[in-house]
C-alpha cells in the first residue's frame, strides 16, 4: 500500500490517451467497477479523461491506474483534482519497483502526506500534500536521504488540466504517427515486391524477404502496443478493438510461415497490411477527432500570457498565473485583458466576441466589468483583477465545453448495449465462419462463383483452408465497434464547440435530446424580452407648455429622488440635452409621487389620484393621453406646476430590439410561446402584443413560477422549456424540462440551467434550438450508419466475398465517415435571419 488518506471519499482524474470511443470508455468503466470501493465514474473521450470517485481506505491511485492498464489502455497521467498542493519529483535512479518502494516508504514517514504515486517508467514521483504539510524542499531531502538523487522538483497545482490534456493528445498523435511510419515503410516494400511476384516473375527468396519485412510491423514497434493491449484486455476479461486486430494479424503471419515447409498461399502480406491499415486508421481517427474537439484548444489560445500590473509605483510585466485578486492591471490599446476584472479608470470599447459571439465592440467605463481574453480596441484602461485562475469566465467556459463533450445522451444507451457485447459476438461469428468454410466449402463455392463476376479479389478455386482463413479474418477486421462508439461523442464535440464560439453553452446531454420534443417556450418578461431597466419613452405637453420646459421641471424634481422611475426620467432628459436645475423644499410621498420648488414655482409629480387630491386643475384634458399610454404598458406620471396640469412623462421597460425576431423564429420552429411576469395584465398584454406572444400569465410572483411551469407540464406534457435570467428564476429553470439561462458576459449564472446563453439576447434561444436539433440529428445519423455498416458488412465478410485487406480499409473508412459526418455540423446555419431566409 503506497497511499495514506485522511478523507472518506477521493476523486482520481486519469488521462487515457487510447480511450477513443464510447466502446473503450465502457470497457474502462466495467473494469473499474470490479474493484471494491469505487463510486461514480465519468468519462470524456474528447479530453481522453476519466474521473473516478473512490474510497481511499480501500484503494489508491496505483490500484486505479493498474486496473485501467490491465484493461488494455495506457494511463498518461493520474492525479487528484482539488488537492491543495501537488508536487512532482524526478528521481532518475528509481528504476525498479524495489526502488519505488523505498522512495514511498521514506516519504510516508513525513506528516501531512495524503497520496504518493510512483512511475518507474518516467522516474517520477507525484506527491499530494495536505495544508501545512512538508514543503517541496523537505520532500526532496527525504528522498535524497534514502539514497536517490532528485533531478527536478515541480509544483503541479497551477497547471491547467485542459492544457495538459492538449499536450498529451499531441504526444499521442505523434506516437501513433511514428508507429505508422515504422509499419508503413516495410509494408510498402512488401506490396512493391508482391505485385511482380504474383503477376510476372517469382522472386527468389520472396517468402523469407516478406517475413523479415513484416516481422517488425506485426510484432515489434508497429504492432507491439496493439498486442500488449490485447493481452491486457483478455486477461481482464474485457474485449476491446485491439483484440480483433491481433486475431486478424497474428494467425496469417504464423500460418504463412508454414510456407517454408509446404507449398501454400502466403498470408504474411495480409498480416502486415492489416496492422498498417489499423495504425493508419488510428492516426486518421485521432487527427479527425482533433478537428472535432478543436474548440477547447482554440479557447486555450485565447487567453493572455502576461499582464502589466502596477506594483510599488511601477508598471511591471508578470505572468497571468501570478495575478492576484485586487491587482491593478494596465491595459493599453490592442492588448488582451489578462483576467476578469472591473474598470477603475479610463474608457474604451472592448471586443467581447470570444465570450458572446457578438462582433460589435462594447463600451466600457469605470465600474463596468470586463472579461479576460477580450481585446481592448482603443483607450487605456486601469482594471482591478476580480477573478483569477480557474475562477475566470474563460476557465468556466472551458469546463462547460468539456462537460458538454463528455455528456451522455439517452439514445446513447442503444450504442452502449451493442458495443458491450460486440467483440465477443464478432469472434464467435469469425470462428463459426472458419468452421463452416473448412467443412462445407464445396457447398458454398457457388456464392464465390457469383461474386467473382464483379469482385476481382474473389477466387472460387482457392484451397479450402485458405477460404476458411480469409473469411474468418475478414469478419474480424471489418467489424467496427469504434464507429458506434464515436457516433455520439464526435457530434457532441463539434456541436459544443460551435456553441462555445457563439456564446451557447450546453451543459446537459439530455437537453440535446429533449430539445427536439419541446412544444412550449416559457419566457420571463423582465430582462429576457425587455431590458429590465426603465427608460423615458414619451413626453406629452399640455397646451401652452413646451416639451423642453416640461422635461426641465420633471428632471429637476426627480433628480433629488433615487427611485428607478426618477432615474429613468433624469437620464432621458439628459439624452435630450436637458440639465436639471436646483430644487428646494423637496418632498417624497412614497410610491405616489414627489414635489419641490423650482425657480419659485411649486412642481408636483405623481399619479392621477395624488394630483386630484391636491386639487390640480386641467387633468381632464390629459385623461385620453393617459389612458392611451397606460394601455400600451407605460408607467405614466403627471406633472403639475402651481396647481395646473402641464403634461405627462411616460416610462417603460423597453423591449430588446431582437425580441420580435426571436419570437418569430420560435413560431417558425412550431413553438407555443408563453410569457410569465409579475406585472399586471394590462401592461403584460401590451408587451405580448408588441412582440407576438401567444399566451400571457400575469401577476405571477417569483415563487409562483414553479407552479406555473408544473401547470403547463400537466397541460402540454413534459415538453416545456423556460428562459430566465438564471438567478431569480433558478427554481423554475430546474422545474422545466429544459432550462435556459440568459445573461450577459461573466455575470451569467452558468449553474442555473441546462443551457446558458452568454449573450443576453433572446435570438440565442432559437440558435440553441437549431444547434441542439442539428446535433441530435447527427447523432441519430451516425448511429444508423454505424449499425447498418456492421449489420451488412459482417455477413458479407462471412460469405467469403470480402478480402481482409479490403475489410480493414472499410473498417477505417466507417469510423472516419462518422467523424466526417459530425464535422458537417459546422455548415449548419443557426442565425434567426439566416433561418428565416432559408
Amino acid at each position: 500500500m503506497n497511499t495514506e488518506s485522511k478523507t472518506t471519499t477521493a476523486v482520481a482524474r486519469l488521462t487515457v490517451s487510447g480511450m477513443g470511443s464510447d466502446h473503450c470508455a465502457g470497457i474502462i468503466k466495467t473494469s473499474l467497477n470490479r474493484l471494491g470501493g469505487i463510486g461514480e465514474i465519468t468519462t470524456n473521450i474528447a479530453a481522453h479523461r476519466v474521473e473516478v470517485s473512490y474510497d481511499p481506505s480501500k484503494l489508491n491511485l496505483d490500484d486505479i491506474r493498474t486496473t485501467v492498464e490491465k484493461a488494455g489502455y495506457d494511463v498518461a497521467s493520474i492525479s487528484r483534482p482539488g488537492v491543495s498542493n501537488r508536487i512532482q519529483l524526478l528521481v532518475p535512479g528509481m528504476g525498479s519497483d524495489h526502488c519505488a518502494g523505498i522512495v514511498r516508504e521514506s516519504l510516508q514517514r513525513l506528516d501531512g502526506i495524503e497520496q504518493i504515486n510512483t512511475s518507474i517508467a518516467s522516474h517520477k514521483v507525484h506527491i499530494e500534500v495536505a495544508e501545512g504539510g512538508p514543503s517541496a524542499e523537505q520532500l526532496k531531502q527525504a528522498v535524497e536521504k534514502a539514497g536517490y538523487d532528485v533531478a527536478q522538483v515541480a509544483s503541479e497545482g497551477g497547471e491547467d488540466d485542459a492544457e495538459k490534456d492538449a499536450d498529451i493528445e499531441g504526444a499521442y498523435l505523434n506516437q501513433v504517427l511514428k508507429r505508422l511510419w515504422i509499419a508503413g515503410i516495410p509494408t510498402t516494400l512488401i506490396m512493391l515486391l508482391m505485385i511482380p511476384h504474383m503477376l510476372w516473375q517469382p522472386i527468389p527468396g520472396y517468402l523469407l524477404i516478406v517475413a523479415l519485412l513484416a516481422f517488425p510491423v506485426v510484432f515489434l514497434y508497429g504492432g507491439a502496443a496493439t498486442h500488449k493491449s490485447t493481452w491486457r484486455s483478455l486477461t481482464n476479461r474485457t474485449f476491446n478493438m485491439d483484440v480483433l486486430i491481433s486475431m486478424g494479424s497474428l494467425p496469417p503471419y504464423l500460418i504463412g510461415l508454414a510456407g517454408f515447409f509446404v507449398t501454400m498461399t502466403s498470408f504474411i502480406e495480409m498480416a502486415a497490411t492489416i496492422m498498417t491499415f489499423h495504425l493508419l486508421g488510428r492516426y486518421l481517427e485521432a487527427k479527425a477527432k482533433g478537428r472535432a474537439s478543436q474548440a477547447i484548444r482554440k479557447l486555450l489560445t485565447l487567453g493572455a500570457k502576461t499582464a502589466r500590473v502596477e506594483r510599488g509605483g511601477q508598471e511591471l510585466d508578470v505572468p497571468v498565473k501570478a495575478l492576484q485578486p485586487g491587482d491593478i492591471m494596465v491595459i493599453r490599446p490592442g492588448d488582451k485583458v489578462p483576467t476578469d476584472g472591473e474598470v477603475v479608470e479610463g474608457e474604451s470599447h472592448l471586443d467581447e466576441s470570444i465570450a458572446t459571439g457578438e462582433s460589435v465592440p462594447v463600451y466600457k467605463a469605470p465600474g463596468d466589468t470586463v472579461i479576460g481574453a477580450t481585446i481592448n480596441k482603443e483607450g487605456r484602461l486601469r482594471v482591478k483583477a476580480t477573478k483569477v485562475g480557474g475562477d475566470t469566465f474563460l476557465s468556466q467556459v472551458i469546463k462547460l465545453v468539456e462537460q458538454a463533450q463528455g455528456a451522455r445522451v439517452p439514445i446513447q444507451e442503444f450504442a452502449d448495449r451493442m458495443t458491450g457485447r460486440f467483440v465477443p459476438v464478432v469472434i464467435l461469428i469469425s470462428l463459426a465462419s472458419f468452421v463452416v468454410w473448412f467443412f462445407a466449402a464445396d457447398a458454398l463455392r457457388p456464392i464465390l462463383v457469383w461474386g467473382a463476376g464483379f469482385l476481382p479479389w474473389v477466387d472460387p478455386t482457392a484451397q479450402t483452408s485458405a477460404l476458411a482463413l480469409i473469411s474468418a479474418i475478414a469478419v474480424l477486421v471489418i467489424a467496427c465497434p469504434c464507429a458506434l462508439g464515436l457516433a455520439t461523442p464526435t457530434a457532441l464535440m463539434v456541436g459544443s464547440g460551435i456553441g462555445a464560439e457563439r456564446g451557447i453553452l450546453i451543459r446537459s446531454g439530455e437537453a440535446i435530446q429533449t430539445f427536439k420534443d419541446i412544444k412550449v417556450m416559457v419566457l420571463d418578461k423582465t430582462g429576457t424580452i425587455t431590458r429590465g431597466e426603465p427608460k423615458l419613452t414619451e413626453v406629452v405637453a399640455a397646451d401652452g407648455v413646451s416639451e423642453q420646459q416640461l422635461l426641465q421641471w420633471a428632471a429637476t424634481v426627480e433628480n433629488a429622488s433615487e427611485h428607478p422611475i426618477a432615474r429613468a426620467i433624469v437620464k432621458g432628459a439628459g439624452e435630450q440635452q436637458v440639465t436639471p436645475n436646483e430644487v428646494t423644499e423637496f418632498r417624497s410621498t412614497g410610491a405616489r409621487g414627489v414635489s419641490g420648488k423650482v425657480d419659485g414655482s411649486f412642481v408636483l409629480i405623481g399619479n392621477r389620484k395624488l394630483l386630484a387630491e391636491e386639487g390640480v386643475s386641467g387633468l381632464e384634458a390629459l385623461d385620453k393621453n393617459l389612458d392611451h399610454l397606460e394601455g400600451r404598458g407605460r408607467t405614466a406620471v403627471l406633472i403639475a406646476v402651481d396647481g395646473k396640469a402641464c403634461g405627462i412623462v411616460a416610462v417603460a421597460d423597453t423591449i430588446k430590439e431582437e425580441s420580435v425576431a426571436a419570437i418569430r423564429g420560435m413560431h417558425e420552429l412550431g413553438l407555443h410561446v408563453v410569457m410569465i411576469t409579475g406585472d399586471n395584465k394590462r401592461a403584460a398584454r401590451a408587451v405580448a402584443e408588441e412582440v407576438g406572444i401567444d399566451e400571457v400569465q400575469a401577476g405571477v410572483l417569483p415563487e409562483g413560477k414553479v407552479d406555473a411551469i408544473r401547470a403547463l407540464q400537466k397541460k402540454h406534457g413534459n415538453h416545456i422549456a423556460m428562459v430566465g435570467d438564471g438567478i431569480n428564476d433558478a427554481p423554475a429553470l430546474k422545474q422545466a424540462n429544459v432550462g435556459i439561462a440568459i445573461g450577459a458576459g461573466a455575470d451569467v449564472a452558468i449553474e442555473a440551467a441546462d443551457v446558458t446563453l452568454v449573450r443576453g439576447e433572446l435570438t440565442g434561444v432559437v440558435e440553441a434550438m437549431h444547434l441542439s436539433r442539428a446535433t441530435f440529428s447527427k447523432i441519430v445519423q451516425n448511429l444508423v450508419w454505424a449499425s447498418i455498416y456492421n449489420v451488412a458488412a459482417i455477413p458479407i465478410a462471412a460469405m467469403g466475398l470480402l478480402h481482409p485487406m479490403i475489410g480493414v480499409v472499410a473498417m477505417t473508412v466507417s469510423s472516419l465517415s462518422v467523424i466526417g459526418n459530425s464535422l458537417l455540423l459546422k455548415r449548419v446555419k443557426l442565425g434567426v435571419a439566416e433561418k428565416t431566409k432559408s
